[in-house]
C-alpha cells in the first residue's frame, strides 16, 4: 500500500493499493500496443492534444496546486507556478516540436540523404517528489511528442499527483496506454526495466537511485538520461549588485523549502564583500516564516517528509562541530525546518562536500575570483551554478570555467524549456528540455538514396 502523508501535520491523506505483477505486465502489454498506433499519428495532432493538456492544467490549476501542497508540503503560491510552468512547457514544445523532429537533409555523394527523427517505443520516468507536476511533464512532453508512449514510476508520496497526471493525458483524448502511471514500489523498477518492452529511461532523483537504475539500463543496452543531486555555487564578485543578489540568493536557496538540486547551496563570496553580503543575506533569511503551506503568509512549507529534516540536522550539526558558525534558523520539529544560514563553511564539512536537500544555505570566503572557481568546482556535483557581476564579459568569461551544465549570469538558476537542462560529474548525464531533450529518446536513423 502506498500512502500520502500530508508534511505539515502527517496526516494520512490517501492510500493506494500496488499493481500485482500481473496487474504491471498487463499495463507494460497495453503500452506496446498503444506504442503500435502512437507512432503512425501525425506530428500535427500530437501537437494538438498536447495543447489541450495545457488548457487542462491552466483550467484545473487550484486543484492540481492543492493537491502538490497536500502531498508533499511547498507552499499553496509555489504549487500554482508549478502548473503553470508544465502548461508553459506543452505549449512550447507544442510550438516547435515539427522543427526539433523534422529530417535533417545531409550533403553526401547520394542523391538525397537524410537523418529522420523516429521513436524508439516504452520509455520509462523515474521522477521525484518535489515538483511533482513539472518533473513528470519535463520527461513525459518531448517523449510523447516523438511518438514514444510513457509509463510513470513517481515517488510514493505523491501518489494523487502520477494518478492525476495520468487522468489529464486521458481527458486531453491521448489513446488509452500511451501515458500510464504505475502504482508500483522501487523494487519493481528492475522489472520494468528489464521488460523488452520498454526501451529507455529518464530518472531524475539522487545519486544513489541513479546509479542504481543507469546499472539495470546498461546491463540490458538501454538508453538512460540521468538528471541527478547538485551542490550549486552561488558566486559574489565584488562589484555585484547586492540588492538583487541577496534577493535571488534568498529565493534560490529557499523556494520549495530548499528542496530543488539547481537551488544555489554554497554561497561564495570574494573576501571585500563577504561582510556586507552576509549581514543581508542573513537579515533576509531571518524574515521568512515558515509554517503551514495553505497559510498565504508563509513564505517556506514544511520539508516533505520528517527523515529529510532529521538528515538535513545531522548535516548542519556536522558542519558546526567542524567549525562552521550558525547565524540564523536551524530548529526543527517534525518536517518544519526553520531557514538557516550557515557562516565559516570549508571544504570537509557536510555543509560543503554534501547536497543538503533542505533551506540551508552555507557561506564560503574566497580570497581572489581563482579561488573562487577552485572552491565551485570543488564538488562531486555539476548541475549548475550562477555568478552575480556587474562586467559581464568577465562573468561569461568564468562561467566557461566552472564544472557545471548550466550557469546563469545575475539571474535565478532554473529550468527553462527552450535551454538544455541536465548535469556533469555526480549530477547525471543527458539532457532534458529544447531541442536536445526531445532527442534523447528517438532512433536518429541515417537514410541515404543512391
Amino acid at each position: 500500500m502506498l500512502k500520502s502523508i500530508h508534511p505539515y501535520d502527517q496526516a494520512v491523506i490517501g492510500e493506494y493499493p500496488l499493481l500485482s505483477a500481473a496487474a504491471l505486465q498487463d499495463k507494460l502489454d497495453h503500452s506496446a500496443r498503444a506504442f503500435k498506433h502512437w507512432k503512425k499519428t501525425s506530428l500535427s495532432h500530437r501537437c494538438e492534444l498536447m495543447l489541450k493538456v495545457a488548457a487542462l492544467l491552466r483550467q484545473n490549476k487550484e486543484e492540481y496546486a492543492s493537491t502538490i501542497t497536500w502531498e508533499m508540503g511547498k507552499i499553496l503560491s509555489e504549487s500554482l507556478i508549478e502548473v503553470e510552468k508544465s502548461a508553459k512547457g506543452c505549449e512550447y514544445y507544442a510550438a516547435n516540436a515539427g522543427k526539433f523532429l523534422a529530417d535533417e537533409l545531409i550533403q553526401t555523394e547520394s542523391r538525397r540523404a537524410l537523418v529522420a527523427y523516429q521513436p524508439i517505443g516504452t520509455v520509462l520516468g523515474v521522477m521525484p517528489w518535489n515538483f511533482p507536476f513539472w518533473q513528470v511533464f519535463r520527461f513525459a512532453i518531448p517523449a510523447l511528442l516523438a511518438g514514444n508512449v510513457g509509463v510513470l514510476k513517481h515517488a510514493a508520496n505523491v501518489t494523487k499527483c502520477a494518478i492525476i497526471i495520468e487522468d489529464i493525458f486521458r481527458e486531453a483524448g491521448f489513446p488509452e496506454g500511451v501515458f500510464q502511471s504505475l502504482l508500483i514500489d522501487t523494487d519493481m523498477v528492475r522489472a520494468v526495466l528489464e521488460s523488452d518492452i520498454v526501451q529507455g529511461v529518464a530518472l531524475t532523483g539522487s545519486e544513489k537511485a541513479g546509479s542504481h537504475v543507469a546499472a539495470i539500463a546498461g546491463a540490458n543496452i538501454k538508453k538512460s538520461v540521468l538528471e541527478l543531486g547538485g551542490s550549486d555555487p552561488f558566486i559574489v564578485l565584488p562589484d555585484a549588485d547586492l540588492d538583487l543578489t541577496v534577493k535571488i540568493a534568498t529565493q534560490s536557496r529557499m523556494q520549495n523549502a530548499g528542496q530543488s538540486c539547481i537551488s544555489a547551496k554554497r554561497f561564495i563570496v570574494l573576501e571585500s564583500v563577504k561582510d556586507e553580503f552576509l549581514d543581508r543575506f542573513q537579515k533576509s533569511i531571518a524574515a521568512l516564516k515558515q509554517g503551514n503551506p495553505f497559510n498565504a503568509q508563509m513564505t517556506t512549507g514544511p520539508l516533505a517528509r520528517v527523515d529529510l529534516a532529521e538528515a538535513l540536522a545531522r548535516q548542519l550539526e556536522g558542519s558546526v562541530k567542524k567549525g562552521a558558525r550558525l547565524l540564523t534558523g536551524g530548529t526543527y520539529s517534525g518536517a518544519s525546518f526553520q531557514p538557516a544560514l550557515l557562516d565559516n563553511v570549508k571544504p570537509g564539512m557536510p555543509a560543503f562536500d554534501e547536497e543538503t536537500f533542505g533551506p540551508l544555505a552555507a557561506v564560503i570566503t574566497a580570497k581572489t575570483e581563482e579561488e573562487a572557481i577552485m572552491l565551485a568546482n570543488s564538488s562531486r556535483y555539476g548541475l549548475g551554478a550562477s555568478i552575480w557581476t556587474r562586467d559581464l564579459e568577465k562573468g561569461e568569461r568564468l562561467a566557461r570555467e566552472v564544472d557545471s551544465g548550466s550557469v546563469f549570469i545575475n539571474a535565478l538558476m532554473k529550468s527553462d524549456p527552450r535551454l538544455p537542462f541536465g548535469g556533469v560529474k555526480k549530477s547525471g548525464y543527458g539532457r532534458e528540455l529544447s531541442e536536445l531533450g526531445i532527442h534523447e529518446f528517438v532512433n536518429a536513423k541515417s537514410i541515404s538514396i543512391a
